[in-house]
């Protein structure tokens, strides 16, 4: 994240910036980082039974908001994934603030989809599995502090059981090599981000932090999950409103 996106750029990216940069000036190849492939992990005991809504919401956090919006612009049958705040105040919900990690937000991404292409517990699947590491407490990648901790922001009971039960049912399988460390934090509001956040993978796929870290979580999502895959994001943009 850089200054002239008008916005605070975080040191260790900006790090990670140069020295790519410094990499291609020097004619070196840059290739995204293969330290993460992904995991496939199994897929929830408990789930939820569609009923007769047609939309339902989720909201996730994992890191910073462009990858994990990146990932969930891609999973068929997901309308809409917003990237946001949430575990906070209205007042504070604005990047520059959240950055300094004392706002109680995470970056988050608000996930609408529909029940009937896709269930809660499959989101969640794809969220352990290739949209970030549960393991990490408070950061993610080159990214530090409790505004990048993995946690879910559940919007019913039914969602907080169901993501309670999944991590024991992770934990107890040892899918990790590390106890999971996300948190489920009910009763929180969302707030969507500036708009220069929306849509940020998509738009911006050269971008050094995009290449190193998102992309690949992208393709991931592509090999492990080829039937909830699809190539055309669904885009913010497109629907005109980050709302």
């Amino acid at each position: 994240m850089f200054p002239s996106l008008e916005k605070p750029s975080p040191f260790r990216r900006a790090l990670l910036a140069v020295a790519v940069v410094l990499l291609a000036a020097l004619g070196l190849e840059i290739v995204p980082s293969s330290a993460d492939e992904g995991r496939a992990v199994p897929a929830p005991v408990r789930d939820e039974t569609p009923g007769t809504a047609g939309a339902e919401v989720a909201v996730l956090a994992g890191g910073c908001f462009w990858g994990v919006q990146g990932v969930f612009q891609h999973v068929a049958g997901v309308t809409s994934a917003v990237s946001g705040y949430a575990g906070g105040d209205a007042a504070t919900a604005q990047y520059e603030r959240v950055s300094t990690g004392s706002t109680g937000h995470a970056e988050s991404v608000r996930i609408t989809f529909d029940p009937h292409q896709i269930s809660y517990g499959r989101l969640l699947q794809i969220y352990f599995s290739v949209a970030h590491d549960p393991t990490e407490l408070n950061r993610q990648g080159p990214d530090r502090g409790t505004q990048y901790r993995s946690a879910i922001f559940p919007t019913s009971a039914e969602q907080a059981d169901i993501a309670k039960a999944y991590i024991s049912q992770l934990d107890q399988a040892h899918v990790f090599d590390a106890a999971i460390v996300t948190r489920i934090e009910p009763g929180r509001d969302f707030f969507p981000a500036e708009a220069h956040h929306q849509d940020f993978l998509t738009r911006n796929p050269n971008y050094p932090y995009i290449v190193i870290n998102d992309l690949p979580k992208v393709a991931n999502l592509k090999r492990l999950f080829p039937d909830l895959y699809r190539a055309a994001p669904v885009l913010v943009a497109a629907a005109g409103t980050s709302q």
